[in-house]
């Protein structure tokens, strides 16, 4: 008679046992705030995304704390393969990867800030595929060679405007010659030297294939 109450009695304690654990386990969960060790551009030109970013990170918190309490599911790592646990583990990886869609674009934005480029910037390359510079450079060619008539044919001591904006650039690019829109020989050895160093007939003439190059 002894021996079965203290049996029952370790029972009961076991009971008892299991149950604060139990309670102690969904109450006290391990560590399930999400962390990145990525560098990400806080500053980025739309914010409303990057409100939208640690609002899907609570998101992703609660609802790893809200299995782990409710159900008994460790949504990161789980130990079962239930249809509630696959099911968890779904919703869980969906709400992952929308945070690391974010912090692709963060990511991106922080090393394009340490290239130079600003937020202005960085929006026009995102809504266009281009950076803001190229495409004001590639617009400044599109004008420039809209001056430019493979009809005329331009030679020493012509005078015109696609000539002084290829004076212009040269100078730009460290050529010594006097900026007047004049055709004169020091234009054409600047033009000779210029094609020699990209691989073009330095032939000194201005060419579409020679204001390519040099507006490029």
């Amino acid at each position: 008679m002894k021996q079965l109450i203290i049996f029952l009695l370790i029972i009961i304690v076991g009971l008892i046992g299991y149950g604060k654990y139990n309670q102690y386990k969904r109450y006290n969960s391990p560590e399930i705030n999400y962390k990145t060790n990525k560098n990400l551009d806080k500053e980025y030109h739309n914010q409303e995304l990057v409100l939208n970013y640690y609002e899907a990170i609570e998101n992703l918190d609660s609802y790893t704390m809200l299995q782990w309490t409710a159900n008994d599911i460790d949504v990161r790592t789980p130990e079962d393969d239930d249809i509630e646990t696959k099911s968890a583990v779904e919703i869980y990886a969906k709400k992952l990867a929308k945070i690391n869609y974010y912090e692709a674009i963060l990511e991106n934005s922080l090393k394009l800030k340490n290239n130079g480029l600003s937020n202005t910037e960085i929006k026009f390359l995102e809504e266009n595929g281009i950076d803001l510079k190229t495409y004001q450079r590639r617009a400044n060619f599109e004008t420039i060679y809209c001056l430019f008539d493979t009809k005329v044919n331009l030679y020493k001591g012509e005078k015109d405007a696609i000539i002084y904006e290829v004076q212009k650039r040269l100078k730009e690019l460290g050529y010594n010659l006097q900026i007047d829109g004049v055709y004169r020989i020091e234009t054409l050895n600047a033009i000779k030297t210029f094609e020699e160093k990209n691989d073009l007939l330095a032939d000194g003439f201005i060419d579409q294939l020679m204001l390519e190059m040099l507006f490029k």
